[in-house]
């Protein structure tokens, strides 16, 4: 059996995490959207989003091997900030199992709202 290699990323909650004020919080985000809307731009990023849990904030899949996205993961503002560390394990799945279909990532929260 053929499988597709897949690298999946997630974000976790920092003990330690700073706490920001709004406009910290906001701007944080847009550089996060726009990190996130630039690696899928770039090709490595398939998908990504929130997860509603107190710790596991992100999940994103990628193409590539793990020790690259790690690094591309970790460039991220908000991990680079101390908010979330990043932990990163191979997929597989029997090939032609998942399809990602071609779409536009938002650049920032105003992207996200329709401003």
């Amino acid at each position: 059996m053929q499988f597709d290699e897949f690298v999946v990323a997630l974000l976790v909650l920092r003990a330690d995490a700073p706490v920001w004020d709004e406009a910290t919080a906001s701007a944080m985000q847009d550089a996060h959207l726009h990190h996130l809307a630039m690696l899928h731009e770039q090709g490595h990023l398939l998908a990504a989003g929130p997860l509603d849990h107190d710790g596991y904030r992100g999940l994103s899949i990628l193409r590539g091997d793990v020790d690259a996205v790690r690094a591309l993961k970790e460039a991220d503002p908000t991990v680079q900030a101390g908010r979330f560390d990043v932990v990163v394990m191979p997929w597989q799945v029997p090939a032609g199992a998942v399809h990602f279909t071609p779409t536009r990532f938002p650049h920032s929260i105003a992207d996200v709202m329709g401003d």
